[in-house]
């Protein structure tokens, strides 16, 4: 056990959740929070502060009409985001696995608060925006977040089993995988249609229900890793690529960087800043190493540069990363600006201190086994964890010295 001057502690004492994995807010709404349940729910906190919090069902996708919802393995009810017109549009948008006819499929959807209830999803409203077929039941990413420039971003996993084994990663042209995706759910006038895709939900006009932004990287890519590409046939909803599993990303508003963590694969663990058009390096690369058992094996593009995690760490130390928050809340002074986030397997809560030159300086703060989601309080910035294991939300609070240390 690593000795440690901070531990986690209940932030809702009473409220209890089924294996949740994600917490979100709504823009400008301090008095609500979400919880997302990988079992099929979404909670929403409610009367934050004060002595009445209570929680309500805001979605339920237990009983979907045509499909069923998958839980196995890493599948789930996986993502949540609101968008910035969240108040007055009422829209939110969903991350989710479910099985079609026995076949696994990802599912990015688009639903509507009731207008009568705002604390609860209508489920008829569901659109579905792509629908993506799944070979296993690991690696499915699924985290959603706005960006500063209103754009939905969407981390998506390899296609799951191990070592790439679908061979999804090196490529920029093979479907909705490894990948950190950029959408345009507003339909700007400048923003491009997609390009054709089975995976794709279509209106009765033959378009999609989202537009990719006339800013994203690979649009008219006819390359790729050296070799020649049909540039319709580029995922153009790319906005970085050679990602293994990203679980868990976050922007941080002040400075916009979006940071992400990806799960290696033997033996390294990853944290990422995610820039427009980068590559990752998977599967060539595991974290900041040559990868020499996948698909790619002495295959590496001549003049290959990956971007560099900004950190990583052995699995000596972890086993699966959760991406995190960079803090900027008052109870912690000397831990503002610091990237905080944990290791699933082995629990530690790790912050990370930016030093410059690109050197992050890391230190654990605590050791909590089965954190899945971190999020932010949105009336203090307080850092949540929900730890899917206990079926709480976390917070972080200094340990109280046993009496005979006093």
């Amino acid at each position: 056990m690593v000795q440690t001057d901070y531990e986690l502690t209940d932030a809702f004492p009473g409220l209890k959740f089924d294996m949740p994995l994600g917490i979100v807010s709504a823009p400008g709404d301090k008095q609500r929070l979400f919880v997302v349940e990988k079992t099929g729910h979404i909670q929403v906190i409610t009367g934050l502060g004060t002595d009445k919090q209570e929680k309500h069902l805001f979605l339920d996708l237990t009983q979907l009409p045509d499909a069923t919802l998958a839980t196995e393995g890493e599948c789930g009810l996986l993502g949540l985001a609101f968008p910035p017109d969240h108040a007055k549009s009422g829209r939110c948008f969903v991350y989710y696995s479910q099985k079609i006819g026995g076949v696994l499929h990802q599912r990015l959807s688009r639903f509507q608060v009731s207008p009568n209830d705002p604390n609860r999803v209508d489920n008829r409203t569901e659109q579905p925006l792509f629908t993506q077929k799944d070979p296993a039941s690991n690696h499915n990413g699924g985290d959603l977040h706005f960006g500063p420039d209103g754009f939905l971003y969407i981390s998506v996993g390899d296609g799951g089993a191990a070592d790439d084994k679908y061979d999804n990663a090196r490529f920029i042209n093979k479907g909705f995988h490894a990948a950190i995706l950029c959408i345009d759910v507003d339909k700007r006038a400048e923003s491009l249609p997609p390009n054709p895709h089975s995976a794709i939900a279509l209106d009765t006009n033959g378009a999609a229900f989202y537009a990719v932004p006339a800013g994203n990287p690979f649009i008219g890519s006819s390359t790729h890793h050296g070799e020649n590409i049909d540039p319709q046939t580029v995922r153009t909803e790319i906005w970085a690529t050679g990602l293994r599993n990203p679980w868990r990303m976050s922007f941080d508003v002040p400075t916009g960087r979006l940071f992400c963590g990806d799960v290696g694969q033997n033996l390294y663990e990853e944290i990422d800043l995610i820039t427009r058009g980068g590559d990752y390096g998977w599967s060539y690369r595991e974290a900041l190493h040559p990868f020499t058992t996948g698909p790619g094996k002495d295959q590496e593009p001549a003049k290959f540069q990956p971007i560099a995690p900004i950190f990583e760490y052995p699995h000596t130390v972890g086993l699966s990363v959760t991406g995190g928050v960079v803090y900027r809340g008052k109870d912690f002074p000397q831990h503002n600006e610091k990237y905080i986030f944990a290791d699933y397997v082995t629990g530690r809560v790790i912050a990370l201190k930016d030093g410059g030159s690109g050197i992050w300086a890391d230190e654990t703060l605590a050791q909590d086994p089965g954190i899945a989601g971190i999020g932010l309080d949105p009336r203090s910035g307080v850092v949540l964890f929900a730890n899917l294991a206990s079926g709480q939300i976390k917070r972080l609070q200094r340990k109280t010295a046993p009496a005979s240390a006093k």
